[in-house]
């Protein structure tokens, strides 16, 4: 089975669903999954304040449990699906771990570095480069975020 077997938005789904366990430690909720020939090999969330690890983010720990996963350090012929446009630190790690295909949610005009404010992801200077795919469930990802910093703000 190819990766493409499965809309993207079956595999959107399963970030989302990744992110709403993030709500449980409190942390952005930001899911990931990565998926090799049809099957997802790995999932995770954001973990910043659960594991009190700035770089505990949702994109670096799915990466790190498929390389444990597939006894490689590089993801070839894999997608990486997100909730929001990966950050700078993320972008820069899908390169190195040679992530295929990034598909995320929901656009991060602050901090996104793959289309809204760099293209790290598939910049030609760059020795690896990843096809990506934005606005995937965009309103769901979105969504889930918003409400969250909704309710941070109105506990405050």
């Amino acid at each position: 089975m190819n990766n493409h077997a499965k809309p993207d938005e079956y595999y959107m789904q399963q970030a989302l669903f990744e992110a709403g366990k993030a709500l449980l430690t409190s942390d952005v909720p930001i899911g990931a999954v990565i998926v090799i020939d049809g099957e997802i090999i790995a999932r995770n969330r954001n973990q910043v304040e659960n594991l009190s690890d700035a770089t505990a983010h949702a994109e670096l720990l799915v990466i790190r449990e498929a390389i444990q996963f597939t006894g490689y350090k590089h993801l070839l012929n894999s997608s990486l699906y997100v909730t929001l446009e990966p950050c700078a630190m993320c972008a820069g790690a899908m390169v190195l771990a040679r992530i295929k295909r990034l598909v995320y949610g929901a656009r991060d005009p602050k901090a996104g570095a793959c289309e809204c404010l760099y293209r790290i992801a598939d910049d030609e200077r760059l020795n690896h480069r990843c096809e990506v795919i934005g606005g995937v469930l965009e309103k769901e990802c979105s969504l889930i975020i918003k409400n969250f910093f909704n309710e941070l703000r109105n506990k405050k």
